[in-house]
């Protein structure tokens, strides 16, 4: 699996306040608004591909599109692609 730190924080995040940190086992992001935890970006491998969790941790409420992509940073950064759709930004 490839390292956590081969993706970059979007934009778009930067924009809103956001914070893009890589997780303490270095395979999940976690994305925060002033300072608190708000969500949790998770490639996983599929069927030779990635997929992405992207989870609210307030409520455990599920906002990725089930997509598949061929490498971990795709999926990371599909999965923050999902979130900003979500999000309406």
């Amino acid at each position: 699996m490839e390292a956590a730190s081969s993706v970059t924080m979007p934009d778009w995040l930067a924009r809103h306040g956001g914070e893009l940190r890589v997780s303490a086992d270095g395979r999940s992001y976690l994305v925060y608004f002033a300072g608190d935890m708000q969500y949790v970006v998770v490639p996983l491998p599929a069927k030779g591909e990635f997929g992405c969790r992207v989870t609210q941790t307030i409520n455990g409420r599920r906002l990725d599109s089930g997509a598949a992509y061929a490498t971990f940073a795709d999926a990371v950064r599909g999965g923050l692609e999902d979130l900003r759709k979500t999000l309406g930004w």
